[in-house]
């Protein structure tokens, strides 16, 4: 299999605007995809982030798994750090999300108000991987649809300062990926899920990648996007079942095209709510 990297120039630009702002950011959101926790880590935001209010999002909770969801929040939480699980798009967990962000920064507030600042604006700054829900949690905070919106990575390009009606002042940033995955088990979940535009790997590889993981953890949820059974997916390999699954769906002999079809669906949640990073 091929490796997978993408570290386009506007993602370095926007690492070192984010770090030349840090010193205007009073609480640092970090936006991971549930689905993949430890993979849609940036390490380079741990490097950012230093003392400050650390709080830590799962989001796209509503696609993944959600028993694996608690375990990471427990495994995520502690050392200053606050995990919240989101689902950004259906809008749950909004008001606890902007409670957290102003218990993170209490020491600032109270700090604000001591000077005599009546009902202090806090600013934060949102990052994360592309295509990870940021915009969608922006678009909720602030009450209207101000920041694009894709189901692509790529959507947001510069950064811009935006107000809520919380007194929140929110820094949205392009979603910033690093230069070196180090384990290209990294690179495979992260083009699996869109955060590494489809152009730059080859579905029919990552697709194989996909199906090993799913068998191996969600064979149930497999058998069912296969129209078969348990047995039946369990007793082929992932090459053969590749093929099965490209002719059970009509596409022939056209397993590229049917490869990019799986990952289309997976990303929608229609293949089951999976998370593939275990603790």
């Amino acid at each position: 299999m091929a490796k997978i990297q993408w570290y386009p120039g506007h993602m370095n630009k926007a690492r070192n605007q984010l770090e030349d702002k840090m010193g205007l950011i009073d609480v640092l959101v970090e936006v991971l995809d549930a689905r993949i926790p430890e993979s849609s880590r940036n390490p380079m935001i741990e490097d950012l982030v230093g003392d400050k209010p650390h709080l830590i999002i799962l989001n796209k909770a509503d696609l993944a798994d959600p028993v694996m969801t608690k375990i990471w929040q427990k495994k995520l939480s502690g050392k200053g750090k606050v995990v919240i699980a989101l689902d950004s798009l259906h809008n749950t967990n909004m008001q606890v999300l902007v409670r957290m962000v102003k218990k993170a920064a209490s020491a600032k507030i109270a700090k604000l108000e001591a000077k005599g600042a009546a009902n202090p604006v806090i600013r934060i700054a949102l990052a994360g991987i592309p295509n990870c829900g940021k915009s969608t949690i922006i678009n909720r905070l602030v009450g209207r649809n101000v920041a694009a919106v894709g189901n692509k990575p790529g959507v947001t390009k510069g950064q811009t300062w935006l107000k809520t009606q919380s007194n929140i002042q929110i820094l949205d940033t392009p979603g910033i990926l690093w230069p070196k995955f180090e384990d290209q088990d990294v690179g495979y979940k992260l083009a699996a899920f869109g955060a590494i535009k489809d152009s730059i790997f080859s579905a029919d590889d990552v697709a194989l990648f996909l199906l090993a993981r799913l068998r191996e953890h969600y064979l149930g949820d497999v058998a069912k996007f296969a129209r078969t059974t348990k047995e039946q997916v369990g007793r082929i390999n992932d090459t053969d079942l590749l093929l099965a699954l490209t002719e059970e769906y009509g596409m022939r002999d056209d397993y590229d095209r049917f490869s990019l079809y799986l990952l289309q669906r997976l990303r929608k949640g229609k293949v089951g709510r999976i998370t593939l990073d275990r603790p």
